[in-house]
């Protein structure tokens, strides 16, 4: 008898009256929402808009979740169109089966048409977006563990994961949870990317470059423990070599980038950086958390300069009079001092 392991939930539905509320969906959506979030964050500080991920995210999701959903169908297309199987099955995503090749690589075609439309480069969307899918596939995974699938060898450690479950070929007892060993490689691997994109200032799609060579470098090792049935080539699990290709493709990649386009782009929305400007002319915005400090209002400052130009037109009036005035009086003055002078002389001629 074991005693630690994982236990398995023993069903992966509520429901809510009619309401199915499966734990699987639920892992996908949390998971999407997780990246969206984070990858606004990181584009604002390369100085794109706000509300730009979710933008494009609208057109990427959509074609991911096709693409993941075509590339399980087709890999593992005997288990819906073999015979006794229904082919009807293969539209039910709810019940598990979205391969994350295929998910990225139509998502990136849903991202281009996206990006496309506000013109904005594909890469460096990517290069934003990138930590974010690496946590939204570790929070994916859990719905592997509701549903009691993609599970490895039999193990008597004790993080084993119980199987419960006798459908599908299951055999209950007590294996590698190997939906956990990825789910913490995929966390792994977006602080990764992170901390390589702050201390390298990695650009124009090289961010989301380690972030594929750094998922397939852990798909390759936890794909080769799996037991679940699967196609082999040469004596590998087909994921196995697909990880292999794509982890080299990746890698090139960051290689050749570098040598051609270094640094990391200036500009990565148009607009962005005179919408800022603008927002500028309001108030001062701090980023990161910081606090706004508001200026005056362009009309009451212009008021004020206006009202401050009056006063100054005024004084400079009120010192012309004064000095108007003072000639005056000099003038008087000297007409006095005159008069003076001549009656004294008068006076003396006639004495």
């Amino acid at each position: 008898m074991e005693l630690a392991y994982i236990p398995s939930p023993s069903r992966g539905v509520l429901y809510l009256g009619p309401i199915p509320l499966r734990g699987y969906a639920f892992c996908i959506i949390i998971g999407v929402f997780v990246a969206v979030w984070l990858g606004n964050r990181r584009w604002i500080a390369r100085g794109g808009r706000a509300g730009t991920v979710a933008d494009i995210a609208v057109w990427a999701v959509p074609f991911g979740l096709v693409g993941g959903r075509l590339y399980h169908v087709i890999t593992d297309y005997e288990l819906y169109f073999s015979e006794g199987r229904d082919w009807v099955d293969a539209f039910k995503v709810w019940e598990g089966g979205l391969g994350i090749w295929g998910a990225i690589a139509l998502g990136a075609v849903g991202a281009w048409i996206g990006c496309r439309r506000r013109g904005i480069a594909l890469p460096a969307y990517a290069d934003a977006i990138a930590p974010g899918i690496a946590l939204a596939q570790a929070i994916g995974r859990w719905g592997n563990w509701f549903n009691q699938e993609l599970y490895g060898k039999a193990t008597d450690l004790p993080w084993a994961l119980h199987i419960t479950s006798s459908t599908d070929g299951r055999l209950p007892g007590y294996y590698h949870p190997t939906f956990l060993y990825e789910s913490l490689w995929c966390i792994g691997v977006a602080l990764l990317v992170i901390w390589a994109d702050r201390r390298f200032k990695l650009g124009h799609g090289r961010a989301f470059a380690l972030y594929v060579a750094a998922y397939c470098a852990g798909r390759g090792w936890i794909e080769y423990m799996r037991i679940d049935d699967a196609h082999h080539v040469l004596g590998l699990r087909l994921n196995v070599w697909t990880a292999i290709v794509v982890f080299v493709l990746a890698v090139t990649y960051i290689v050749v980038s570098a040598k051609k386009r270094p640094g990391r782009e200036e500009i990565v929305e148009p607009g962005a950086a005179e919408d800022g400007s603008d927002a500028g002319t309001d108030g001062e915005t701090k980023t990161d958390g910081e606090s706004v400090k508001s200026e005056e209002p362009a009309d009451a400052k212009a008021e004020s300069e206006s009202e401050s130009d009056a006063d100054a037109e005024s004084g400079t009036e009120a010192a012309l009079k004064d000095e108007e005035k003072s000639e005056d009086a000099d003038e008087a003055a000297d007409d006095a001092a005159d008069k003076t002078a001549d009656e004294t002389e008068s006076a003396g001629k006639k004495s």
